[in-house]
C-alpha cells in the first residue's frame, strides 16, 4: 500500500486497560494492544485532521508477560491509596498502518494531498515521532522506529490460532464516523501466528453509543502550505 508505514512500537511495560477491572482503582492489562492505542501511537507519530489512521495489523513480537506493581494513586478527596496495577513487561511490536483521508471534514478538502502527508509521516517516523508515544497509560513510555530491512521473527510464530475472546477495539469519533455520535466499539481478536489483523472501525460487531458530539470546524486559514510543513519539520536542512 503507498500510504502504509511500518514501525516497531517497543517499551519497558505496557498496560492496555481493560475497563472492568478498574473498580476500586485496581488495574489489569489487556494481554494484547488495542486497536485504539496503536492508533494514537499513529497519530504521536504525526497527525492532522485531514487524514484517519487505520490500523491494519500488529505483530507481537516478544512472548507476553505480566508485572505487578504496588502503586500509590492519589485520590479524588485528598492523599494517596494503595492499588495494585498489572502491567506487560518488555513488550515489542510490529506494527503497520496507513492513512486515508477524511471525507467527513469537507471543510478540509484543500489540504488532501497525500505526497506530503505520506512524506512527513516517514520523516516524523524516523525522528521518533512528534509527540511522546505511551502504551496504553502515561507511566510507560513508548518508543518507535522504522522497519528496515527483514525483521526476524517474533516468538509466537508457529504457535497457531489463539482467540482472545470479547474485546474492546477503539472509540469512534463524530468528525471520522459523520453521525454525530461518540461510540465504543468491540470485537473478537484473534492472533495466528502472532499476527493480529484488524478490522475496520465501522466493521466492528458490537457498538455502545456513549453520547452526542459536535466536530470542531476548521477554515483554509487553520492549513499549512506544503513548503511551510516542509520546513517545520527540519526538510530544508
Amino acid at each position: 500500500m503507498r500510504n502504509q508505514i511500518s514501525y516497531v512500537l517497543s517499551g519497558r511495560y505496557a498496560l492496555f486497560t481493560d475497563p472492568l477491572t478498574k473498580i476500586g482503582g485496581e488495574k489489569s492489562t489487556l494481554m494484547i494492544p488495542t486497536y485504539q492505542a496503536l492508533k494514537g501511537a499513529c497519530e504521536s507519530i504525526y497527525w492532522k485532521p485531514t487524514i484517519i489512521w487505520v490500523v491494519d495489523s500488529v505483530e507481537i513480537k516478544h512472548p507476553i508477560r505480566t508485572e505487578s506493581k504496588g502503586i500509590r494513586p492519589i485520590k479524588y478527596s485528598g492523599g494517596n491509596d494503595l492499588s495494585y496495577y498489572t502491567y506487560l513487561r518488555d513488550v515489542e511490536y510490529l506494527v503497520k498502518a496507513h492513512f486515508e483521508f477524511n471525507l467527513n471534514r469537507p471543510d478540509l478538502a484543500a489540504d488532501r494531498n497525500e505526497d506530503k502527508h505520506y512524506a512527513i509521516a516517514k520523516r516524523a517516523l524516523s525522528k521518533g515521532g512528534r509527540r511522546d508515544i505511551f502504551l496504553g497509560c502515561r507511566e510507560c513510555q513508548g518508543y518507535v522506529e522504522p522497519v528496515i530491512g527483514k525483521e526476524e521473527d517474533g516468538f509466537y510464530k508457529e504457535t497457531g490460532e489463539m482467540d482472545f475472546g470479547l474485546m474492546y477495539h477503539s472509540i469512534s469519533y463524530p468528525d471520522e464516523n459523520g453521525n454525530g455520535k461518540m461510540e465504543t466499539l468491540f470485537w473478537h481478536p484473534k492472533m495466528v501466528d502472532g499476527v493480529i489483523r484488524f478490522c475496520r472501525p465501522e466493521d466492528c460487531e458490537k457498538r455502545v453509543q456513549i453520547r452526542e458530539v459536535s466536530s470542531k470546524m476548521f477554515t483554509v486559514n487553520d492549513i499549512r502550505g506544503i513548503d511551510e510543513e516542509y520546513e517545520i519539520v527540519g526538510g530544508g536542512e
